[in-house]
């Protein structure tokens, strides 16, 4: 997953340690199967298929239909195709920003209309490239907080690398989470909001930009041009009845850009956007979520039980 993956729950220590090994077969199981990194799963046999049609499994003809439905949603913008531009691109708080000619080179072999999805029957052109990172994240939280959810009904919380979805029976206090502030280890997080269930997912560029001459390069691409956003925040958060809509809308609206509140606003959710010099005072929605009760003040990396992923890799 490319990040912590952690549990916390109000469950008794054997059912907890249950809920525990759960989440991490299930989160091991979804990047063994979904990250672009690792040889001989479903995605490396697409990406090296060489034109050659391949065949898929229900779950991933599930995520390649989302995947279609979130391109038509945003006009293109999402394009989980976009995955050969890191072959110029790496995000990694240098200056290091590529040549033009070298994105003109790739682009070519980018674009979701360019693909033959006759489900369960994929074909891409040679070099194409699929990557799941935009989606299979938030899937892998609300699939493990679904098997959380068949083992007990006390309130539980699974987030993986800042990804959240809280489970369980109803009446418990909510769960105080941290916004994260665009500068990492920051002694406080940008704003607090009380989560009693559904999911919030977070999309930003705090851990992975370029600065070039004093401007800040996000990771989110526009598979149009091959280049970073234009006028996109520093963060959308995004909460949601599940982990997956919550990343999907707040992914969207990075990429619209510099039109990432209207297009919240328009949607209608419960959002919370950061660009550099935003105030910390809180605004409307901070406690849209709470069940009426006092939180008590969790942090973002919780401190019951946690699970990591193994080291060094990414979805």
């Amino acid at each position: 997953m490319g990040s912590p993956c952690q549990v916390l729950s109000r469950a008794g220590p054997s059912t907890a340690r249950q809920q525990l090994e759960a989440v991490a077969t299930e989160a091991w199981r979804i990047e063994a199967k979904f990250s672009r990194y690792l040889a001989g799963n479903v995605v490396d046999r697409i990406n090296s298929a060489g034109g050659e049609t391949v065949e898929v499994d229900e779950e991933t003809a599930r995520l390649l239909d989302f995947s279609a439905t979130l391109h038509a949603l945003s006009g293109g913008l999402f394009d989980i195709t976009s995955g050969a531009l890191r072959e110029a691109w790496r995000f990694d708080g240098s200056d290091r920003v590529p040549r033009e000619s070298e994105v003109r080179r790739i682009l070519h072999r980018v674009g979701w209309h360019k693909v033959c999805w006759d489900r369960p029957r994929l074909t891409m052109a040679p070099g194409m490239q699929l990557d799941f990172g935009g989606v299979a994240k938030e899937y892998a939280v609300d699939r493990a907080a679904a098997l959380v959810a068949t083992l007990d009904d006390a309130p539980c919380l699974v987030n993986f690398g800042g990804d959240l979805a809280a489970v369980g029976a109803g009446e418990s206090e909510p769960w105080l989470v941290g916004i994260e502030s665009l500068h990492p280890g920051a002694a406080t997080p940008f704003r607090r909001i009380r989560l009693a269930r559904g999911g919030l997912a977070t999309s930003g560029d705090a851990r992975r930009f370029l600065l070039k001459d004093g401007v800040r390069l996000g990771h989110i691409l526009d598979p149009r041009t091959g280049w970073p956003v234009a006028g996109a925040p520093g963060s959308v958060t995004v909460a949601a009845d599940t982990c997956t809509a919550a990343g999907m809308l707040s992914t969207l609206a990075m990429l619209e850009g510099a039109g990432a509140e209207r297009f919240l606003e328009r949607e209608g959710v419960r959002s919370w956007c950061i660009r550099p010099g935003a105030p910390r005072a809180p605004r409307r929605g901070d406690n849209l979520l709470d069940s009426g009760a006092r939180a008590k003040d969790f942090p973002l990396k919780f401190r019951l039980t946690c699970v990591h992923t193994r080291p060094g890799r990414q979805m």
